[in-house]
C-alpha cells in the first residue's frame, strides 16, 4: 500500500509538471460585445440569475477572447454581386476595440487579436482591400500592411494591451487583398506569382507583429476541413514561403463544412503532415433553433439546445483526441437580443436571446480548456469513458507511443 501511494504521488507530480507545458485554450470572438452592452442586453446563466459577462466567463473556465479589427470600417459589407449593403456589425476599428480588449484582459484573459486587412468582411470569398489602399502596387501596399499592423500594435501596447494570438489576416485560404482575380492564391493552378504577392504581405504583416509584440503567437487561419488536399496544399505552401507562423487556425461550420467525422480527418492528417503546429479552431458554432442562413450541408445534430449541447459536447471530445489542438473560440458567442431591443434573429451564439440564458453548450466549450484533470482521470468511477489520457490529460482513442497512461481509473505503463 505504501509503495502504491509513492507511485501515485510521483504520477501526480508528473502529471502537474507536463500539464504546464500543454495549457488549452476555450473561449470566444465577442467582437461585438460593447454593442449589446449600449443597447442593454441582458445575460444570465442557465438558472435565470443575471450575470456580468466576462466574470462569468471566466468562472466557468473559459481563458482567451478573440476580437476582430478592420482597416477603415464604415458599417457596410458585400453582397454576392459585390454590391455594398449596409451592416452595422461592421464597426471594430481600434478606437471601438480598445475598451473591450482592456475589459478581456483586466478579467484573467488572453487576447487573440483578428486582423481583416480590409474596411469589411474578410473571408474565403472576399478579401477587399481597404478604400485607402486601393490602387497602390503591391511593393508600397505592404509597405501600408507593415506600417497599418505596427502602429495598431503600438497603440493596443501604449493602452496596456499586448495579445497572446495575432491572426494576420482572416480565413486567408486563397489569399487576401486582391486587387482583382488573378491575385487568388488558388490550389491546383500555375499561380505561382499570386503565391508570392500573399506571401509578402504575410510577411510584412508578420514582420510588424514580431517587432512589437515579440511573445505573440502568431495564427494563420484558414477553412478548407472539408477539402483536406486544399488544406494540405495551403501549408505546405506557407513552408515553402517561409512564412514565420506559430499556429495553425482553423474554421469549422458543420453546416458548411460536414460532418464531426470529416472534421477528424482533416485534423488527422494536418497533425501528420505539419506536426510541429499546434491547432486552434478559432471558429466554430452551431445553432440553437433554425437553421444558418446560407447552410450548405446536411448536419447530424437537431437544431434545439439539446442539439447544440450534443455537437459542443461531440467537438470537445474530438478535439481532445487529438493531441495537437490546444484551442478552441466559438465565432459570436456573445450576441444577445434579449432586453437590447434587437431583432434577435442570429441563433447560433451561446445565449438565448428570448431569454438571455446561457444555453447548456456554454459550459461544454468552456470544458475544453481544462480537459480531464488528474482527480477525474484516477476517478475508477470512470468506467464508461472509453478514452485513454497521457500525462498531459490530453485524449487518445488507443495507446499510441510509450508512456504512461490513464483508462478506466486504472494506470498503465506503455512501452
Amino acid at each position: 500500500m505504501k509503495i502504491k501511494h509513492i507511485l501515485l504521488t510521483i504520477v501526480i507530480f508528473l502529471f502537474v509538471d507536463a500539464s504546464a507545458e500543454m495549457v488549452r485554450y476555450s473561449g470566444g470572438d465577442i467582437s461585438m460585445y460593447p454593442t449589446y452592452q449600449k443597447a442593454g442586453s441582458q445575460y444570465k446563466d442557465q438558472n435565470g440569475n443575471n450575470i456580468d459577462l466576462l466574470p462569468y466567463l471566466h468562472e466557468i473556465g473559459m481563458n482567451a477572447m478573440r476580437v476582430r479589427l478592420f482597416v477603415n470600417p464604415d458599417g457596410y459589407t458585400y453582397n454576392n454581386k459585390g454590391q455594398k449593403e449596409d451592416d452595422s456589425n461592421v464597426c471594430q476599428d481600434l478606437p471601438y476595440i480598445i475598451p473591450l480588449c482592456k475589459d478581456i484582459i483586466s478579467n484573467g484573459f488572453d487576447l487573440m487579436l483578428d486582423f481583416h486587412y480590409s474596411d469589411t468582411w474578410a473571408d474565403p470569398g472576399k478579401q477587399y482591400i481597404p478604400d485607402a489602399w486601393k490602387g497602390l502596387s503591391d511593393e508600397v501596399l505592404a509597405d501600408s500592411i507593415y506600417n497599418y499592423t505596427k502602429n495598431s500594435l503600438v497603440t493596443l501596447k501604449e493602452n496596456g494591451i499586448t495579445p497572446k494570438f495575432i491572426q494576420p489576416g482572416n480565413e486567408i485560404s486563397y489569399g487576401m487583398l486582391w486587387a482583382d482575380s488573378s491575385d487568388k492564391a488558388y490550389y491546383g493552378q500555375n499561380n505561382s506569382k499570386a503565391w508570392k504577392r500573399f506571401g509578402d504581405f504575410l510577411d510584412a504583416a508578420i514582420r510588424a507583429c514580431r517587432e512589437v509584440c515579440e511573445e505573440a503567437q502568431i495564427v494563420i487561419h484558414t477553412e478548407r476541413i472539408a477539402q483536406v488536399d486544399v488544406l494540405k496544399n495551403f501549408y505546405s505552401q506557407m513552408k515553402s514561403l517561409n512564412i514565420d507562423y506559430d499556429i495553425i487556425g482553423l474554421s469549422y461550420y458543420p453546416y458548411f463544412h460536414g460532418t464531426m467525422a470529416k472534421l477528424d480527418n482533416a485534423l488527422t492528417v494536418v497533425e501528420r503532415e505539419f506536426p510541429d503546429k499546434p491547432i486552434m479552431i478559432v471558429e466554430t458554432g452551431f445553432p440553437y433553433e433554425y437553421e444558418v442562413q446560407g447552410t450548405t450541408e446536411k448536419v447530424e445534430y437537431e437544431y434545439t439546445l439539446a442539439g447544440q449541447d450534443a455537437y459542443a459536447h461531440a467537438l470537445v471530445d474530438t478535439l481532445l483526441s487529438h493531441p495537437n489542438v490546444n484551442g478552441l473560440f466559438w465565432w459570436w458567442l456573445e450576441y444577445n437580443a434579449y432586453g437590447a431591443g434587437l431583432t434577435g434573429w442570429y441563433n447560433a451564439p451561446l445565449f438565448n436571446s428570448k431569454d438571455g440564458k446561457a444555453t447548456p453548450a456554454l459550459k461544454t466549450i468552456a470544458s475544453f480548456s481544462s480537459g480531464a484533470g488528474i482527480e477525474e482521470i484516477m476517478d475508477e468511477g470512470r468506467i464508461a469513458d472509453p478514452y485513454w489520457y497521457d500525462l498531459q490529460g490530453r485524449r487518445h482513442k488507443t495507446p499510441d507511443s510509450p508512456g504512461i497512461y490513464f483508462h478506466n481509473g486504472e494506470k498503465f505503463i506503455v512501452k
